[in-house]
């Protein structure tokens, strides 16, 4: 296989019929790296509205199990795109994604916003720093399946397609980006778990680098001082010398999914995809997860 051929192959799918194998060969064969660093980012910036901020705040689950968070988060988004949206894993990944959103007062809008996150942030990110851009084709079938995806999980007045995703992010950002202390928190803890994935010493300068990623308005809603000119070249200079290299590599044989990835941390022995994520506190106040025993492994 030749570097373009996979792109070759989706150019001739239907990406209104065919988006989930676009999205997956897009995802974990093309672009998995990529497509993991923009959907952290795409998590990341939500936190910049306050609203949603203050929630993951409160709930603690990012500033005290940032890794759990991490992984289970990862985890639940990637058993849909690896076992689709109908097979038993699909829906159990999706059910538990809803039972935790259901506990918690949040609005139509938000949960519409966090969507348009992880259409557009992808396309941005690989534009950018990307061995290729994305094709209208992948645009289509991302935008399909997300909005397939949203209407699962119960969300009204889903963009479109892609153009309308971007609008709604844009101009939803523009609204509601702001400070917020919560908001703050949340964003420190995550940079500091990105920066512990690499050995101590390296772990300033990783998080000098996450910094130097960001653009203006959210530097701006966390507070954050412009980064050292020098650095953010250093590290845009890295991501697309690494484009130019992947480029000249021999196309990937086998797909990567997000349970290869080596930033999730916390399940060496396995996991189930029903006992993943938060649950009510029971007697006592102790979490305890559902498990449904009937259900496949993850």
């Amino acid at each position: 296989m030749k570097r373009f051929d996979r792109l070759r192959q989706i150019r001739r799918l239907d990406p209104e019929r065919d988006f989930l194998e676009i999205y997956r060969l897009t995802a974990t064969y093309e672009f998995p790296w990529d497509h993991t660093r923009a959907l952290e980012l795409a998590l990341y910036r939500t936190y910049a509205v306050p609203s949603i901020g203050r929630l993951l705040d409160r709930t603690a689950e990012l500033t005290d199990r940032s890794q759990k968070r991490y992984d289970d988060t990862s985890l639940l988004l990637g058993a849909v795109t690896e076992h689709g949206f109908d097979s038993a894993r699909g829906r159990t990944a999706i059910r538990r994604i809803n039972q935790m959103h259901q506990r918690h007062p949040i609005s139509n809008e938000d949960m519409r916003y966090v969507l348009c996150t992880f259409v557009v942030m992808p396309k941005r990110w690989i534009d950018r720093y990307g061995w290729r851009r994305l094709s209208e084709h992948e645009l289509r079938a991302t935008a399909a399946y997300y909005r397939h995806l949203g209407r699962l999980l119960g969300i009204k007045e889903v963009p479109a397609d892609f153009a309308a995703f971007e609008e709604c992010l844009d101009a939803y950002e523009a609204a509601h980006f702001g400070w917020d202390e919560g908001s703050r928190r949340v964003s420190d803890a995550t940079l500091d778990l990105m920066a512990s994935w690499y050995p101590r010493r390296l772990r300033p300068a990783v998080r000098r680098a996450s910094t130097a990623l960001l653009d203006e308005p959210l530097r701006r809603a966390f507070r954050y001082p412009a980064p050292d000119p020098v650095t953010t070249a250093l590290v845009t200079g890295a991501l697309r010398l690494r484009a130019r290299v992947v480029r000249a590599l021999p196309p990937r044989r086998r797909p990567h999914y997000a349970r290869q990835n080596p930033e999730i941390k916390g399940y060496p022995y396995g996991f189930r995809l029903a006992g993943l994520g938060t649950f009510p506190p029971a007697a006592g106040g102790c979490p305890v997860p559902h498990r449904n025993l009937t259900e496949p492994d993850g």
